[in-house]
């Protein structure tokens, strides 16, 4: 117990000493502000907040995080074929990617994945 105690105190300090030294080290001045604000959705957040939005850039991005999930729910598919039933494995990521696909056609009928609308 003593000795777990020593490691986190010496985890702190290590930590601690490697922050402070970040903090020294790193160059940031006030010409550099500009460099470091956050630039989102292609426009610039000094401008005021009433400024017209693109849909279609919101929706690309809406397609880009469904399809980042869908890959995220097909790894642990993949991880589980040796351990079920291979016909019931196979309905199931049958099913997943009809739906998925489903989804993709729907998209390509609205003209979602166009970029140039």
């Amino acid at each position: 117990m003593i000795l777990l105690f020593i490691m986190s105190i010496i985890i702190f300090f290590i930590s601690f000493i490697l922050m402070i030294m970040s903090f020294s080290i790193s160059k940031k001045s006030i010409l550099d502000r500009e460099k470091c604000s956050p630039f989102e959705c292609g426009f610039d957040h000094k401008m005021l907040p009433r400024i017209p939005f693109s849909l279609h850039f919101f929706l690309i991005t809406m397609i880009f995080l469904i399809f980042d999930v869908e890959i995220a729910l097909i790894f642990p598919l993949i991880m589980t074929f040796k351990m079920v039933n291979l016909i019931n494995w196979w309905k199931i990521n049958l099913f997943f990617i009809i739906i998925l696909l489903l989804g993709l056609y729907h998209e390509w009928n609205q003209n979602m994945l166009n970029w140039t609308n």
